[in-house]
């Protein structure tokens, strides 16, 4: 079984073409509906008394919520950003921690075995108190945002110390490493102690790190994109679900997640939110997976 920790989030998102007011998003939302298509995954995370019972019940419908928690009184994560024009590039207008801020990390009992943990953008504290409660998986993947790193860095490069992997977007590596060129930021990674490092570039692919070698891949081309949020997270969650599914992590297995994890990020950008995530059908994805695969081998 595969449990996503993270923040589960109430998105206000604006791009040129519309926007759209807290919506359901959140890293482990976008992550846990990705990783179900591979694998039977559980989602773990703190809402607040003002998360729509309709949302609850759209993720109840395809992963395990029992790990969910509603705080009385309180309001739940809210993240508020706009893109430019082109769609590539994002600006933080409002982060609201609100439950998140003072959350203690506790899972139920039946998550303790898991044998694959995927901790999303969240505080990297809670992200190390979480890595605790776990019994003894066979693979722990975390993710960070710039938030964090500007504001918790050592607890990050701590989290990323007790993690197998880590997977980041190409602007938090920068940050996190005070460094430009991403091959020197992916060795820098793998410094700190994972096994593997994943930088995610958007529309311009991903780039894996294992041990000496560089493996990069570009984006499954597409032309429909009305919302980028999430698409990373998406990728994420496929790609250590993929992993999950095949009980695998060597540098094969690592590359076709990476493959799983750019399908699932290409069809995250085509809604807004996790509508177009719920809705793919499998043959949908075997047959994306398919034609990336030849054109990579081409």
């Amino acid at each position: 079984m595969l449990t996503v920790f993270g923040t589960i989030a109430l998105d206000t998102t604006r791009t040129p073409d519309a926007t759209v007011d807290r919506i359901l998003g959140g890293a482990a939302t976008f992550a846990a509906l990705s990783a179900r298509y591979y694998t039977s995954t559980s989602i773990v995370g703190i809402v607040g008394d003002d998360f729509p019972p309709e949302y609850s019940e759209l993720l109840d419908q395809r992963v395990d919520i029992l790990g969910i928690v509603t705080k009385s009184g309180a309001r739940s994560f809210h993240y508020d950003s706009s893109f430019d024009h082109d769609l590539s590039h994002r600006t933080t207008n409002k982060t609201e921690l609100n439950v998140i801020s003072g959350y203690e990390p506790q899972i139920p009992e039946q998550y303790v075995d898991s044998d694959y943990v995927y901790l999303a953008n969240n505080d990297p504290a809670q992200n190390i108190k979480m890595m605790a409660l776990f019994s003894d998986p066979k693979l722990t993947v975390c993710d960070t945002i710039d938030f964090w790193i500007q504001n918790k860095k050592n607890s990050v490069i701590e989290m990323i110390n007790r993690s197998d992997g880590v997977i980041i977007n190409e602007q938090e590596a920068r940050l996190l490493c005070n460094e430009n060129n991403l091959l020197k930021c992916g060795r820098n990674l793998l410094s700190m102690g994972p096994l593997f490092a994943v930088i995610k570039k958007g529309e311009n692919g991903a780039i894996l790190f294992h041990e000496k070698e560089i493996y990069p891949f570009p984006a499954f081309p597409t032309e429909l994109i009305r919302d980028p949020t999430g698409a990373g997270d998406s990728f994420a969650g496929a790609f250590v679900g993929y992993l999950a599914k095949n009980n695998k992590m060597g540098i094969r297995s690592l590359k076709k997640a990476v493959l799983h994890g750019n399908v699932m990020g290409s069809f995250a950008i085509e809604d807004f939110g996790v509508t177009r995530l719920v809705n793919i059908k499998r043959r949908e994805i075997l047959g994306r997976y398919s034609r990336y695969a030849e054109l990579l081998r081409l």
